[in-house]
């Protein structure tokens, strides 16, 4: 098989699972060769180097601090459900190209912890769930990446700092873009529905309209981390193709392969794909 054609069968098997925007310009096929094409190149490339295709996920952050929402702070079935899924995407591809794929699961929770009220403490024992579960599940399909991997020694106020100075912009500029947009906007209106839900339980102290004017500020310093993050993310892994939990018009520059993971965070940025799958925030009501 040509390259051209062995990326074309990968990426289509990936489209399969592909959720779209219900804003903006529309799928007329599936799969769809308008969303395709600007991860074509990387696919091929990848084939024609014989080489295994990387496939970046920013995702799996940490659970959510609202205790009706989840079962407790670590990993439990709803990851491990999403994880098999991504092996067996993994597969299926190995099956077309006999290298393989590995995802590689960029844990983003760290990223956010002060602006999603998640201690790190937290954070931590949710990586090192996830590590025991890639370990059981699918060792050769998966490799975790978080950002205590790129600044190792350092304390987490630091490794912050250092993503804000290096790869950040001022929230200001997110702002007034995500005003302009039809897509940015409704996507910071889910942000702060998330943060929202997140953060307004019995513990809270104080009113849920104070709360809500706290997120819709703060989702705007999620937006500004969360494209610092993808910009590191695209510095560290060039050659990857982006996946997302979003969905995306078609043929955006965005475009996206979602495993339906709803984070309170957003990676904009790059080139990416979306894959549905099961959601590691799944919610502890409809879980019992």
């Amino acid at each position: 098989m040509h390259d051209l054609d062995a990326g074309r069968a990968v990426l289509d098997r990936v489209l399969l699972h592909r959720r779209s925007s219900p804003i903006g310009r529309q799928c007329s096929e599936t799969p769809c060769a308008r969303c395709a094409a600007p991860h074509l190149g990387r696919v091929a490339r990848a084939v024609a180097a014989g080489k295994p295709i990387e496939l970046v996920l920013p995702a799996f952050p940490t659970k959510s601090p609202n205790p009706a929402k989840v079962l407790g702070i670590r990993p439990d079935m709803a990851e491990e459900l999403a994880l098999r899924f991504l092996a067996e995407l993994c597969g299926d591809i190995e099956k077309i190209h006999p290298p393989g794929a590995k995802v590689i699961i960029c844990s983003d929770g760290r990223v956010f912890e002060e602006l999603i009220k998640v201690p790190d403490r937290d954070i931590t024992a949710y990586q090192h769930g996830m590590r025991e579960l890639v370990d059981k599940i699918s060792p050769d399909f998966h490799q975790l990446f978080n950002l205590d991997d790129v600044c190792p020694g350092q304390s987490h106020d630091q490794m912050r700092a250092m993503i804000d100075d290096e790869f950040g912009e001022p929230f200001e500029e997110p702002r007034a873009e995500l005003k302009a947009d039809e897509n940015g906007l409704a996507m910071y209106r889910g942000i702060v529905r998330f943060l929202v839900e997140d953060l307004w339980h019995e513990s809270f102290p104080g009113s849920k309209s104070a709360l809500q004017r706290d997120c819709r500020k703060r989702a705007y310093r999620v937006v500004a981390r969360s494209r610092a993050w993808g910009r590191l993310l695209a510095a560290r892994f060039p050659d990857a193709v982006r996946l997302s939990i979003h969905p995306q018009p078609c043929g955006s520059t965005a475009g996206r392969v979602t495993t339906s993971c709803p984070p309170p965070c957003h990676t904009r940025g790059g080139e990416l794909i979306e894959i549905p799958g099961a959601s590691p925030t799944a919610r502890r009501s409809s879980a019992a």
